[in-house]
């Protein structure tokens, strides 16, 4: 962690909604004027689309289960871990991006499946924001973990988030439901050792709940709604959270803990402009005053 250079590390699996934490956080970004290293976690794998898709054969034509996103093999989990600390350093390090289409090819340059070249992070940035699969992975090599001031985790439950991946899979990747599933079975290993402990590292987890039947979710039709959820809001430390104030601006929310409230899927992200903004004002504030600049004005909106 870092007083001058902040980071925050938004950590979820596959399908879970990480990106949609994301757009909130851009909001909040522009709104507040501050200037954020956006990284995503999908340019630290190891392997291109070519390379991953040929292990992956070899893996198979052994007889064994190939390497998989979730898991250190097919990660350079020590070049995150480098970047973060760089970072929380001096505001330096390596970054690249991940080519995922057509689209991205004419921004980057670089053909769909393969990465850009790495080059130095942008000057004068106020925190680095990470978004992908190991923000706040631990294994007995790294802690990405230690190095990040707010880590939050997208943990729908493990239904919903197979439903989600299941659909976006075949609408933007026109993957087949078989094919989904078996990624999903070959993953699990990789998902119970490196994606599930992250969740006892993280500051806050959002957890979205459906009110809807999903026993079987390699039949269901529809992703349920926001309206037809419930999301839990859980922190690590509850300590100088307001939840009478957070319970007063979002209708229909309860606390179920002392250290968790839970909130109308609908108003999810009007919870996540009320609990992050004030946070980042901190985290801004105080790397702003270590650097010897001018602090801001960190009172909670009321």
């Amino acid at each position: 962690m870092s007083r001058k250079h902040p980071i925050i590390a938004i950590t979820g699996s596959s399908g879970a909604g990480t990106s949609t934490v994301t757009e909130t956080f851009q909001q909040i970004f522009a709104r507040e004027s501050i200037k954020a290293a956006i990284i995503h976690g999908d340019s630290f794998h190891r392997y291109d689309r070519a390379e991953m898709r040929a292990i992956h054969n070899e893996a198979i034509a052994r007889g064994e289960n190939p390497p998989s996103h979730f898991g250190p093999e097919a990660n350079d989990f020590e070049s995150l871990e480098t970047l973060f600390e760089n970072y929380g350093t001096d505001a330096s390090g390596k970054v690249r991006s991940y080519v995922h289409d057509a689209e991205e090819e004419r921004q980057f340059g670089c053909p769909p499946g393969t990465f850009t070249p790495w080059e130095d992070i942008e000057e004068g940035t106020d925190l680095l924001y990470y978004e992908g699969l190991h923000g706040a992975v631990k294994t007995d090599e790294v802690n990405v973990a230690r190095h990040v001031d707010l880590c939050i985790g997208v943990v729908p439950i493990i239904n919903l988030e197979w439903i989600q991946k299941i659909h976006r899979d075949r609408s933007a990747r026109g993957y087949t439901t078989e094919a989904v599933t078996d990624m999903i079975l070959r993953r699990m290993p990789d998902y119970v050792n490196y994606i599930c402990p992250q969740f006892n590292n993280t500051d806050i987890n959002f957890q979205r709940v459906p009110m809807v039947d999903t026993s079987n979710p390699f039949i269901t039709r529809w992703i349920p709604t926001a309206d037809e959820s419930m999301t839990v809001i859980r922190f690590r430390n509850p300590r100088g959270i307001d939840f009478p104030y957070l319970a007063a601006m979002i209708p229909g929310s309860f606390m179920s803990r002392a250290n968790s409230i839970v909130v109308p899927g609908g108003k999810t992200e009007l919870a996540m402009q009320l609990i992050f903004t004030p946070m980042i004002w901190r985290l801004i504030d105080k790397s702003r005053k270590a650097r010897g600049l001018p602090g801001l004005d960190s009172r909670d909106p009321a």
